[in-house]
C-alpha cells in the first residue's frame, strides 16, 4: 500500500476545513451529520477543532458492500435529530461519484434544515457522475481506491493513521 496523505497532513487538511467551517458559520449553533461509518474519524477530529457549540447527529449509507464499485444506495436516517430550521454541516470522508452526498443532501433538506453544507475529506476527481458543490474540501486527490482514516475495503483499514492508495496486491482475497 501506498501513503498518499500523512497523518500530519490529514491534520493541516482538517485545520484547515475547521478554520473555514469556523469562519462560515460563526457563533452560530451548528448540527454537524457525521455520514457513517466512513467519515467516523474525520468527525471526532473536527469538531473538537470547531468554535461554536455543535450538535451530532448521523446517518449510515451504504453503497459498496465489499466491493470496490459502487451498488445501490441505502439510507437509515434513523439516528438523526431534529434539524428543523438548523444549520446543518454534512460531514462525508469521500466525494466520488457525488450520489452519496446528493442523496443525503436531499433528505436533510427535506427535514426543514435552515442551511444546509457539506464538507468532506477527500474529493475524488475523474469520477463524478452527478452534478454537486462541495462548500468544503480537504483534499484533491486521483482517481484511486483509497484507505484508512476511516475509509475501508471490505471492512478493513478504517484504523490506519494515513490514507493509502489500493494496489493491486492489496486487493486480493487474503488482504
Amino acid at each position: 500500500m501506498k501513503v498518499l496523505l500523512s497523518e500530519e497532513q490529514l491534520q493541516q487538511g482538517i485545520a484547515r476545513m475547521a478554520a473555514e467551517i469556523n469562519q462560515r458559520f460563526g457563533r452560530q449553533p451548528l448540527t454537524i451529520i457525521c455520514v457513517m461509518t466512513g467519515s467516523i474519524i474525520l468527525v471526532a477530529d473536527l469538531i473538537r477543532q470547531l468554535e461554536m457549540p455543535v450538535k451530532l447527529g448521523s446517518i449510515h449509507t451504504s453503497s459498496y458492500r465489499g466491493e470496490t464499485k459502487r451498488g445501490d444506495l441505502q439510507l437509515d436516517a434513523s439516528m438523526l435529530p431534529d434539524l428543523t430550521d438548523a444549520q446543518v454541516l454534512i460531514v462525508d470522508d469521500i466525494f466520488d461519484t457525488g450520489h452519496t452526498l446528493d442523496a443525503v443532501s436531499r433528505h436533510i433538506q427535506s427535514l426543514g434544515a435552515a442551511d444546509v453544507g457539506t464538507a468532506v475529506l477527500l474529493y475524488k476527481h475523474g469520477r463524478q457522475e452527478i452534478e454537486f458543490d462541495v462548500d468544503f474540501i480537504g483534499f484533491d486527490i486521483p482517481d484511486e481506491f483509497v484507505v484508512g482514516y476511516g475509509l475501508d475495503y471490505q471492512g478493513i483499514y478504517r484504523n490506519l493513521p494515513y490514507v493509502g492508495v489500493m494496489e493491486s496486491d492489496d486487493l486480493s482475497p487474503d488482504a
